[in-house]
């Protein structure tokens, strides 16, 4: 966040000004070494108060029983969905910060050209691709699949996202539905590798339709391809069969080992409040969290000259309808491998979709139970 140290100071001196008896260290830790310093001061018997982490290592420092439970009733200036997304087993560990949620960016002269209506789900992606290809040349889209847990996140717009549903029939119509693109060259060979930046590169050369991105993204368009900027539009992110967005946050947590466990939650309440959340959110492409923060103009209002703004009207939209989300579990990036292993051979047709499936969710529970 040393980027935004005016901010981050600012905030610290406001709050300590209401509240004299607290002082604030602020300790700012490049991202590539966050999880090695953040475990390790956890760990010890002198953590700092307040830590900065999204909600996958958030869960992982949870499963070892590092983290304080936060008080469900501090919690009531926040999104109702999110906190939905943060509770396991009725608790909560972590208090949200900010979040992003994907928006569809598309060619508008693809689209007309292909005279279809914006898809809204991977139904109509696979019914449309066709089109777009015979009429324009282009591909309809390049799902970066095998990156990270993009495939066990769609998978969850379906209700499948488990190892007891990995190679259930919803699942393997899912991943025939991605095979099926691929094998009719619908969607780009470099699929089973690509990932969202290279796809990115792509919709700027004017190859394929769309991408589901962040808002972010816009400003790279504009700055690197001026021309597909002009022709370009957004719309909301592609979903499945049960209607929920997905999102990406970035939360605190208090060390279960800290000194100044209430002090650190008033602190966290206090830089999610109202105006402090809209204050970021000015300043960044991020969106609030705050309840009363996303009914603020900014979020609800825009021209229609304005791109950025509109992506924004849509992202935060979005965040009222986001549960089920996909939550990360134990042994995520193996499981994460699995998943991007099972797509690839299933893509390449090394085998029968089922085949494949059962073997991943036997693997998968050997982590679970590992």
């Amino acid at each position: 966040m040393s980027d935004f140290a005016p901010y981050i100071n600012g905030v610290i001196e406001d709050f300590e000004q209401k509240n004299p008896d607290i002082k604030i260290k602020w300790v700012d830790v490049p991202f590539s070494e966050g999880e090695k310093r953040t475990l390790a001061s956890v760990l010890s018997d002198n953590p700092p108060d307040l830590v900065n982490l999204n909600p996958d290592f958030s869960a992982t420092l949870a499963h070892k029983g590092a983290l304080y439970e936060i008080p469900q009733n501090s919690l009531g200036q926040f999104n109702k969905e999110i906190l939905k997304s943060l509770t396991t087993n009725g608790k909560i560990y972590s208090i949200p910060w900010y979040a992003t949620s994907a928006v569809t960016i598309y060619n508008k002269d693809i689209l007309q050209k292909s005279n279809i209506v914006i898809p809204k789900n991977y139904t109509q992606i696979a019914q449309f691709a066709p089109v777009v290809k015979a009429k324009t040349n282009a591909f309809i889209t390049l799902p970066n699949i095998t990156e990270n847990d993009t495939m066990l996140k769609i998978l969850n717009k379906y209700g499948v996202a488990s190892s007891n549903l990995i190679n259930s029939e919803k699942s393997i119509e899912v991943f025939e539905l991605f095979k099926y693109l691929y094998s009719k060259r619908l969607i780009p060979q470099e699929t089973v590798t690509m990932t969202l930046q290279e796809g990115l590169e792509k919709y700027m050369s004017g190859n394929i339709m769309l991408i589901n991105a962040g808002a972010n993204f816009l400003n790279m368009i504009k700055e690197n391809a001026p021309a597909t900027y002009k022709i370009t539009d957004v719309a909301t992110q592609i979903t499945g069969e049960l209607g929920q967005n997905d999102f990406s946050l970035m939360n605190f947590v208090i060390p279960l080992k800290a000194k100044h466990k209430d002090e650190a939650l008033e602190f966290a309440l206090f830089l999610t409040n109202e105006e402090n959340q809209l204050e970021l959110a000015k300043l960044t492409n991020v969106l609030a969290v705050n309840e009363k923060t996303l009914k603020n103009d900014f979020y609800t209002k825009f021209d229609n000259n304005d791109l950025m703004a509109k992506a924004r009207v849509i992202s935060a939209k979005q965040l009222n309808k986001v549960y089920p989300s996909y939550k990360t579990q134990k042994g995520q990036k193996e499981i994460n491998n699995i998943i991007n292993s099972a797509v690839q051979e299933i893509l390449l047709d090394k085998s029968s979709t089922k085949e494949i499936l059962d073997k991943a969710s036997k693997n998968w529970h050997e982590i679970e139970n590992n």
